[in-house]
């Protein structure tokens, strides 16, 4: 049974034991989601780099731009995996970031802006895993709240599997889901934090607000208490100390 995390650095440490096992299972793309404000995406990357240490340099990192691939590669100097950049607003060959002996795939932070490359990428990479991390894909006052929306939404984003993901609604509640897990919603209740929800699919923003305001089991099991009380009050104090 999963558990939310206490720290970080512990959400951190499920999310490459989640993508591990999704990748075992045969899924091929994956994202993983630390859905907390002001949270700098590179020192999460370099935590979560262990996952891929089987595949060496047949690991291919993107960044969103080529100034933060550039950075990437100064602190990553030792790196045996190649860095480059998803090439958003210049002419890129893909033929060129995308080499037949690459075998795994992980794109840090992409936001929609990158989202019609990105999906070019995808593409060319086929059948081979990748992994999205800390994406920003669905932005409406870039890709449009209509059709346009819809069908890049039904044609890519919906493809992509959640391997992990961890948000606080508020001070006292929280969304989250480890693979293989379904989506739960914890609730802090005397001090502790419960398990009041256990869901096959995403919940809505309406739907989640229902289930918080009820406070109650949504399903035959029993709520489960964490093992540590006031967990995301912890991890919030954690998260201001990283971003200061």
């Amino acid at each position: 049974m999963s558990e939310l995390p206490n720290s970080l650095e512990d959400a951190i440490a499920q999310s490459r034991t989640a993508v591990q096992a999704a990748l075992a299972d045969g899924c091929t793309r994956l994202q993983v989601e630390f859905l907390f404000p002001e949270l700098k995406f590179m020192p999460i990357a370099e935590q979560f780099l262990p996952a891929f240490t089987d595949y060496d340099s047949r690991l291919k990192i993107f960044f969103a731009d080529a100034g933060a691939a550039a950075l990437a590669r100064r602190d990553w100097a030792d790196a045996p995996f190649q860095i480059l950049d998803i090439g958003t607003g210049r002419a890129a060959s893909l033929q060129t970031k995308i080499q037949p002996e690459d075998e795994i795939f992980l794109f840090i932070a992409p936001t929609s802006v990158e989202v019609p490359q990105l999906e070019k990428l995808c593409e060319v990479i086929g059948n081979r895993p990748l992994v999205l991390l800390n994406p920003r894909l669905e932005d409406s006052g870039t890709v449009g709240i209509g059709y346009t929306a819809r069908k890049i939404r039904d044609r890519f984003i919906s493809t992509i599997e959640s391997a992990y993901y961890v948000r606080p609604i508020d001070d006292e509640s929280a969304l989250y889901r480890c693979y293989p897990g379904q989506w739960e919603v914890w609730l802090e209740t005397d001090g502790e934090y419960q398990r009041i929800a256990e869901l096959p699919t995403k919940p809505s923003g309406d739907d989640l607000d229902l289930i918080v305001l009820k406070g109650q089991p949504q399903t035959t099991t029993d709520a489960t208490p964490a093992r540590k009380p006031s967990v995301f009050k912890s991890l919030q104090r954690f998260l201001k100390a990283l971003s200061s």
